[in-house]
């Protein structure tokens, strides 16, 4: 199955809140909080490119989220 990670730019101190909601999300495999530009990190799998795009809109209509950039992850390549 297809993996991507979403990064999540919140609104400042919003983002326990943000971590919460969308951790609950279809999809999210897991989620956490980071130090740096984006301030929570989501793993996502997903069937086809149209479950990934409905995923990151539901994303970026929570309260609390700025904005989001996705990472998908590149077919064919092996970690290390």
């Amino acid at each position: 199955m297809p993996s991507a990670c979403i990064l999540i730019r919140t609104s400042s101190g919003r983002y326990k809140d943000v971590c919460e909601a969308v951790k609950k999300l279809k999809g999210v495999v897991r989620v956490f909080p980071v130090l740096g530009r984006f301030d929570v990190v989501a793993d996502v799998e997903f069937e086809d490119p149209k479950a990934l795009a409905a995923l990151v809109r539901r994303i970026g209509r929570l309260g609390g989220v700025a904005f989001t950039e996705t990472l998908v992850e590149m077919e064919g390549v092996k970690p290390w």
